[in-house]
């Protein structure tokens, strides 16, 4: 089956995801059950990731350099960001879809997400990071911005130890595509910016 926007677009709409097979590479469509979410008001930020926000002078931006967060995202021993799913991820950006969150520090990219927005869902894929918490910081940031612009749902597929950290909770099925029904309905838009970090002349807790 040929991959097209049209038909990754109606994928996510209706609860499904692409992952290549880990030997043959075909495109595999996942609706895990259950899946994993990070409540826009339940983000968990340490103490220690508080500490890393106030301290160290991040500079954070959205879609200054897709291509970056992508390689840093398969950057890895082990990948499922193939050349296929890459140059997929490529177009949606190209066409609106699919948005980088970055974390740069003194001029370097050291960290960021991606993933698509469609209505008021944000569907993460990937994040990566090259030095302490800098994934952490970029989930942080993004969550803030999701809620400021009025997004409902921020889904990160499956559950993992580190992601549980950050908030992130598992909710049924069926109830994931009862909230995904309403949020790609909903009218928002993912605006690229520059933002100014917040945190860095607070006190240290």
């Amino acid at each position: 089956m040929q991959l097209t926007s049209e038909l990754l677009l109606a994928a996510y709409m209706h609860g499904f995801f692409p992952m290549p097979h880990p030997e043959t590479e075909e495109i595999c469509w996942l609706n895990p059950d259950p899946r994993a979410i990070i409540p826009l008001d339940g983000f968990h930020c340490s103490r220690s990731l508080l500490r890393t926000l106030r301290h160290v002078p991040f500079e954070i931006a959205i879609n200054s350099d897709f291509a970056g967060v992508l390689e840093g995202c398969a950057d890895r021993s082990e990948t499922w960001l193939n050349a296929e799913m890459k140059a997929m991820y490529t177009k949606l950006h190209l066409e609106g879809h699919a948005h980088s969150f970055e974390v740069w520090l003194e001029g370097k990219l050291v960290g960021g997400t991606y993933g698509l927005a469609i209505g008021g869902v944000f569907f993460a894929e990937s994040k990566f990071h090259r030095v302490t918490d800098a994934s952490k910081v970029a989930i942080f940031y993004l969550t803030e911005h999701l809620r400021d612009r009025g997004f409902l749902l921020l889904e990160v597929q499956f559950l993992t130890p580190h992601l549980k950290t950050l908030g992130a909770i598992e909710i049924p099925s069926s109830r994931y595509i009862e909230t995904l029904k309403q949020a790609v309905l909903r009218p928002t838009r993912f605006t690229p910016l520059r933002i100014k970090p917040v945190w860095q002349n607070k006190a240290t807790p």
